[in-house]
């Protein structure tokens, strides 16, 4: 495989990558103000419970969300010093339809299937 991406190509998803960081930093500065006002008082243990049981999934949506944003900035990192495209693994270029279908991929399809079948043997 000898593809190689080319300006036009970087450049839409240098665009792709900076509009889904913008969503997610929307997204997670909404939830901060969200998660840090004043939590309302419940006498009912229950309602309690439902509350606490909701603001810990937001919180683990939220580190994935921020997760997510690191990756992004990595991507366009990559982007900047060449290497965008490139599987870490094997330094072949990543599949574009791959790319396309995960921008923030660092890993050409074959070497994440050896991988996972790796985490996989391992119980990860």
């Amino acid at each position: 495989m000898t593809q190689k991406l080319g300006k036009k190509e970087l450049e839409n998803f240098r665009k792709l990558l900076l509009q889904q960081f913008k969503e997610l930093r929307d997204k997670l500065s909404g939830a901060v103000e969200e998660l840090s006002e004043e939590p309302e008082m419940m006498p009912d243990l229950s309602d309690r419970a439902t509350a606490e049981t909701d603001l810990h999934f937001d919180l683990r949506v939220k580190e994935r969300q921020q997760k997510l944003i690191d990756k992004i900035n990595e991507a366009l990192k990559r982007i900047d010093d060449g290497s965008f495209g490139i599987c870490e693994r094997c330094e072949e270029p990543i599949e574009l339809e791959r790319l396309k279908a995960r921008p923030i991929a660092t890993l050409c399809i074959d070497c994440k299937t050896d991988q996972e079948r790796d985490e996989k043997s391992r119980g990860e």
